[in-house]
């Protein structure tokens, strides 16, 4: 079984959503709760933070161009080279006590992310769709913890998790439509729930289990393949990067942990796998 290493510090409270891209340098990631985008400098080793004035969600990603887009509570946010250029209004009203929390891009360049309740309320999650003219769409609902979500390299299958459901499901790709889900594997009980999630080259999914002290890559027939396992119990979101996309980077939480638990909880750990990546998909806006 690959191993993993601890790369950073424990510098997150609540880290999640880690990508890694080249044309910014490398490995990013975010301090959910705290509204902060964290990045770490390959050379150095040395961490820096960007707050974006709310909590964040799961998700950054890159643009075409320059500059990235984050998901915020309640809305989209798109940043240039000099900070951020426009904002969505907000989607809900704060009443609604919903938050955006895990996306990524489509094959057109279009930024997909969904919420959940602050309270966890069964249902009151939606999955939307951030468009290349800035419009957004409301493409799902009925979900509880709206979670990882990726496409194959061919763009004709998306992958995702509702983590109360225990589940990864697939959802064929019809032009801008999501289509015909279905189940993809089932997380046993006791080994921890679905969180985020990634997309190899093969087809395979790599899905950080929160509770589970693991990553557990299913290949591209759901077939249990590789377990990596972490000294810290919340693991939240995994990434490939590096120069051959090779490298697996994985976030950890250490929310509501006692302050002398695991130690080394809300650090980013790594572990070289044998299988590569697919490079990040950019948001077109």
């Amino acid at each position: 079984m690959p191993l993993a290493q601890q790369l950073t510090d424990p510098v997150a409270y609540h880290g999640e959503g880690a990508v890694w891209f080249a044309g910014w340098g490398g490995l990013k990631w975010v301090d959910m709760l705290a509204g902060d985008i964290l990045s770490l400098d390959a050379g150095s080793g040395a961490v820096t933070r960007l707050h974006v004035g709310s909590p964040v969600a799961a998700m950054v990603r890159p643009r075409v161009g320059a500059g990235f887009v984050v998901a915020t509570e309640r809305g989209f946010s798109v940043w240039g080279l000099e900070g951020p250029e426009w904002s969505t209004p907000d989607l809900w009203e704060s009443a609604e006590r919903r938050r955006f929390n895990e996306g990524g891009c489509d094959p057109s360049g279009a930024l997909l992310c969904g919420s959940l309740s602050y309270d966890r309320v069964e249902g009151a999650g939606e999955v939307w769709r951030l468009g290349l003219d800035g419009s957004t769409e409301r493409l799902f609902g009925g979900v509880t913890i709206s979670n990882g979500l990726g496409f194959t390299a061919d763009g004709s299958r998306m992958f995702y998790v509702d983590s109360r459901t225990r589940r990864v499901d697939v959802f064929d790709v019809d032009g801008t439509e999501l289509v015909d889900r279905r189940p993809f594997v089932k997380i046993a009980e006791g080994v921890g729930n679905p969180d985020g999630l990634t997309v190899d080259a093969q087809g395979g999914v790599w899905v950080a289990l929160y509770g589970g002290s693991a990553v557990h890559h299913y290949d591209a027939e759901g077939n249990l393949a590789d377990v990596i396992t972490l000294p810290a119990t919340k693991v939240t979101s995994c990434t490939f990067g590096g120069e051959d996309l090779s490298t697996l980077y994985i976030t950890t939480s250490r929310e509501n942990l006692p302050d002398d638990e695991q130690p080394v909880a809300g650090s980013v750990f790594h572990a070289e796998v044998g299988v590569a990546g697919l490079p990040v998909r950019c948001c077109a806006l």
